[in-house]
């Protein structure tokens, strides 16, 4: 039995629980993202292929208030607040993610375009303008290996993937 036009089911729009819903697993996922970087970066950093990470040279080359924020804290926790506004970084990353339409986060690339937007947003206007001096030194290698994580972190977004089941 053939359908006409007019009698074809209209593509539903999720419901608003499931937006919210998409966009609270975008940002699990974006802290999760961002925790997986954290490990890379360690391996990264220790084999001399990154200098400093872009979450500490915010920190320690231009972010002034939070700079004076971080000598309050105890010099041992400094290093653990940086990461935790990473993390956070990376849920508010993720949850806008999760609120991209459907439609573009079920694709396989999605994910990873989305990280290295992320990765150029910073390389090509955040750095520049805070002034860090990453922006200012050719470092091919160390461009590829934040790339690279920016990669891994939009592969652990793709987890919030919507199947064609929802």
């Amino acid at each position: 039995m053939e359908m006409k036009p007019s009698q074809a089911p209209a593509l539903q729009q999720p419901k608003v629980g499931a937006r919210v819903g998409d966009v609270l697993s975008g940002a699990t996922c974006g802290a999760v993202g961002a925790m997986a970087m954290t490990g890379m970066r360690v391996i990264t950093t220790e084999l001399g292929l990154v200098q400093q990470t872009p979450p500490h040279a915010v920190s320690r080359q231009r972010a002034r208030g939070l700079r004076a924020l971080l000598r309050r804290a105890p010099r041992k926790q400094r290093r653990g607040l940086v990461e935790a506004a990473h993390w956070a970084f990376g849920a508010s990353g993720g949850a806008a993610f999760g609120a991209l339409p459907r439609d573009v986060r079920r694709r396989r690339w999605a994910g990873p375009a989305y990280g290295l937007a992320v990765w150029l947003g910073f390389e090509l206007g955040i750095a520049p303008a805070l002034g860090l001096s990453q922006a200012k030194r050719t470092r091919p290698v160390d461009r590829l290996a934040l790339a690279a994580d920016h990669l891994l972190y939009g592969l652990v977004l793709s987890a919030t993937r919507p199947t064609a089941q929802t």
